[in-house]
């Protein structure tokens, strides 16, 4: 399988962000990532899907999905992210079902984005979170968004400004009630897949009589990313694209923290039977699977059995573990940095039968 590091859910100056399409590739470029989906609100970028070339440096693969939800609706909820789609479905914003039943219709993935978003009056900026919990068919959560979980941190003008200016000083994991609504999912016997992404926009702020773009693309692209295993890599952007999709409905992947250490080379695998499993995928209790890991650092780290928690926890660069249950099983691990412990890498579930 080949790993590949992206970014989910940015968005350019065709919604409410700042650079475009060339220009955001070539900052995902010099972070180190493969590839990035552009999510605009309501509007699908069409032309834009290529693999960028860089010479001397590295390749990059753009792929233009859409960010959909009711833009009259007050307050504003029900923000879904659309991948892998051929044309635009904003118009079907107002039925959050109609629209997951569109995206599954046309190949893509629907993953319901920010789900318990926190209001931050200090940025004028309300909840965005998910309420039509009784709708089907979407492909996962998004568990980790960063500038959600900024604006978690934003709780007075003071904390606004330190973590505006020294953010890596308090992002620190996937929102709690994000993780235990997965996990109910999960439990309840729902194929739930985990994302996770910059929500990147490029804003600058002012601060007194100075003005700075306080999360600039390419650090946000060094920071909460996606990384997914493929069979192969074509260079054909549309076949290429479809794989990735696939890999993230799949949950053939796993949400990471790259800012303390880089996660590539992470690995998570189930054996049973003489054969192996990647993550996303089904193991009988019957083959008598163990639950592998392998890290490229070392960390601390928790099993999670999906309705009853950790199932066994320790520290290291490996883990072999043996269910002794039927569920779903997903793994987290943690590292210190600056000064605590930060949410590293969390990935998606086997599902033990």
């Amino acid at each position: 399988m080949i790993e590949l590091n992206g970014n989910l859910h940015i968005h350019t100056g065709y919604s409410d962000g700042t650079l475009y399409h060339a220009e955001i590739a070539a900052e995902a470029c010099k972070a180190g990532l493969d590839f990035l989906f552009v999510t605009d609100h309501n509007v699908l970028v069409r032309g834009v899907n290529r693999w960028f070339e860089f010479p001397g440096l590295r390749r990059v693969l753009l792929q233009a999905g859409e960010e959909i939800h009711q833009q009259d609706r007050i307050p504003q909820k029900n923000h879904l992210l659309a991948l892998g789609i051929p044309a635009d479905l904003g118009t079907l914003a107002r039925d959050p079902q109609k629209l997951l039943d569109a995206v599954n219709a046309s190949g893509g993935a629907a993953f319901l984005a920010h789900p318990f978003d926190p209001a931050a009056p200090l940025v004028h900026e309300d909840s965005l979170g998910w309420v039509s919990w009784d709708v089907r068919g979407f492909a996962g959560l998004e568990i980790w968004n960063y500038m959600s979980e900024f604006k978690s941190l934003v709780r007075n003008p003071l904390a606004m400004v330190f973590y505006a200016l020294f953010p890596s000083l308090g992002i620190s994991g996937p929102d709690p009630e994000t993780l235990a609504r997965w996990d109910r999912l999960l439990s309840e016997g729902g194929r739930v897949s985990a994302v996770g992404g910059s929500d990147a926009h490029g804003h600058s702020y002012a601060f007194g009589p100075l003005r700075k773009i306080v999360f600039p693309y390419r650090y946000l692209f060094r920071a909460v990313n996606m990384h997914v295993l493929v069979e192969e890599v074509t260079g054909a952007e549309e076949t290429d694209g479809r794989a990735i999709v696939a890999a993230l409905r799949s949950g053939r992947g796993w949400v990471a923290y790259d800012l303390p250490k880089p996660t590539n080379g992470f690995r998570f695998w189930a054996e049973g039977n003489g054969g192996r499993v990647e993550m996303g995928g089904e193991i009988p209790l019957s083959a008598a699977p163990v639950l592998r890991a392998e890290f490229p650092f070392p960390a601390r780290w928790n099993i999670i059995r999906a309705g009853t928690g950790t199932a066994a926890g320790g520290s290291g660069k490996q883990i072999a573990f043996s269910p002794s249950q039927p569920g779903a099983y997903r793994l987290e691990a943690r590292r210190s940095f600056r000064g605590r412990m930060r949410g590293w890498i969390f990935s998606n579930p086997f599902y033990v039968l």
